[in-house]
């Protein structure tokens, strides 16, 4: 991502370091598309899409966003976008969850404002737009197997899994994993609705925003 700011200073490089597993380089493209898709789709992104860089495993990526820390130039601003995998504790920074968690430390150099979470993991958000996962998975997606939770960010990893594996076990378009199938569901997701179910997106929306 690059953009101007008034007064004529340098141009900034946002590159956004985000978890997603698997090896290949078909998968490096769905992943790419489908984030590029949701950030599109944002209200207030236009000409403000980062660059991304799929980190493939979480520690992988806290390594290279530390590296790009290290690094970084005077134009340039990493960012970190990992799920949560846990709850996280109320009034808890990022980096505090992060430190209790994965005992990473904030790199030298970083602020609290370029970590940011998928609470508990991405697959949460697709909870947020149950339009899409109708659409996605057809008219036998099983409807009686969602719950109204009253909060998605405090289900556990383990339940939205089993939800999703319990909503497309039979007769749907397709089944549920991980990989091609998350990224086209990615590309097709709702932005306003996953920033208004999910808190923690709506922060990283509106960092992005500012920049």
């Amino acid at each position: 991502m690059e953009h101007g700011r008034i007064g004529g200073e340098p141009l900034v490089n946002v590159k956004i370091y985000i978890e997603g597993g698997g090896e290949g380089e078909l998968l490096d493209t769905y992943f790419r598309q489908g984030w590029s898709q949701f950030f599109k789709k944002a209200a207030g992104m236009a000409g403000k899409m980062p660059r991304i860089v799929r980190g493939k495993g979480r520690q992988r990526t806290f390594d290279l966003f530390v590296t790009a820390i290290k690094n970084r130039k005077p134009n340039e601003l990493p960012l970190m976008l990992v799920d949560s995998e846990d709850p996280v504790q109320q009034g808890h920074t990022v980096w505090e969850h992060l430190k209790i968690r994965d005992n990473w430390d904030r790199p030298d150099g970083a602020s609290d404002d370029q970590a940011f979470l998928m609470v508990q993991v991405i697959e949460s958000w697709f909870l947020a737009d149950w339009e899409m996962l109708v659409s996605y998975f057809g008219p036998n997606f099983r409807q009686n197997a969602f719950r109204e939770w009253p909060s998605l960010e405090s289900l556990s990893k383990a339940d939205v899994y089993d939800f999703l594996e319990m909503a497309t076990a039979t007769r749907v378009k397709k089944q549920y994993k991980k990989g091609k199938i998350s990224f086209e569901m990615l590309a097709k997701l709702d932005p306003v609705k996953v920033e208004n179910a999910c808190p923690h997106a709506k922060e990283l929306m509106k960092r992005l925003r500012k920049l």
